[in-house]
């Protein structure tokens, strides 16, 4: 029986990635079964090394620990090497391969939302790991220009100089929102609960009439300001549940080699709402 799981701390037992690939494995006549693994952050080395022990044959990797598991890996993909972030560990031939499908997944995403990047200038709010896939795939995919907005500037500047872009403060984001043709929301938070700071910030932005999509990489918020945001600016709305079924898909694919696709995976989560 073929084991799979994702190793994550605590917010892991919410995931929804066990709902898309069980049901995927069960459709495609695959006998195995995807797991939420909760991994605390000094144990990350014992879990990896474990997944080989126990015969999983991969895992997916979701924060905190996209970065914490880089060193007891065999090898990484270019993409995960630029990226310094493994979201996908494949165990074959005795080793642990890191991928990142983060990238593909995201781009994905704008792709069925119909707006490529190319040629468009991006705003994206945040510095952390979920923004480093997103800057690298607008990168790519030849955006005009990156902005990167975050709550500390050097953190900022170290992505940019890392991964390209250009580095802002978060209180500088109305001018930047302004000009931007794309809106990505790479933060954690999403609601006024969440920050009651960064809903006041957000609820005072005013997007040009260049504003074409405002996406969100959470999913499952209710009183989402960025979604308001969006209709505000009279743009498109995307949350982060396509492009979770996107990189799914581009895992479940190097784990199986079959050609599961996006859609299956999206079409997985009616079975259990966010």
């Amino acid at each position: 029986m073929m084991l799979l799981g994702v190793l994550g701390d605590e917010r892991v037992a919410k995931s929804l990635s066990p709902v898309m690939h069980n049901a995927v494995l069960q459709a495609h006549g695959l006998a195995g079964q995807y797991l939420a693994l909760k991994v605390h952050p000094a144990e990350v080395g014992e879990a990896v090394r474990g997944l080989k022990a126990l015969g999983f044959s991969g895992a997916n990797v979701t924060v905190p620990h996209k970065q914490a598991v880089l060193p007891y890996l065999s090898t990484l993909s270019d993409l995960a090497r630029e990226l310094m972030a493994v979201n996908t560990i494949v165990i074959k031939d005795g080793l642990l391969e890191g991928h990142n499908t983060d990238v593909g997944g995201f781009l994905a995403a704008l792709e069925r939302a119909g707006q490529p990047p190319k040629g468009l200038r991006a705003l994206v709010v945040g510095a952390g790991g979920a923004a480093r896939a997103v800057v690298l795939a607008l990168r790519l995919a030849g955006a005009a220009r990156v902005t990167v907005a975050g709550r500390r500037l050097e953190q900022a500047r170290e992505l940019c100089g890392q991964l390209g872009g250009q580095a802002i403060i978060m209180d500088d984001l109305p001018q930047a929102a302004g000009q931007a043709e794309i809106v990505i929301n790479a933060s954690a938070v999403s609601t006024p609960g969440e920050s009651p700071q960064m809903a006041a910030l957000v609820q005072a932005l005013r997007p040009g009439d260049a504003c074409r999509l405002v996406m969100d990489l959470n999913y499952g918020r209710h009183g989402n300001f960025w979604q308001a945001l969006a209709g505000r600016a009279g743009a498109a709305f995307l949350d982060g549940l396509y492009m979770l079924a996107a990189q799914a898909a581009l895992s479940f694919n190097l784990w199986t080699g079959l050609e599961a696709t996006a859609q299956e995976f999206y079409a997985a989560l009616a079975l259990e709402k966010p």
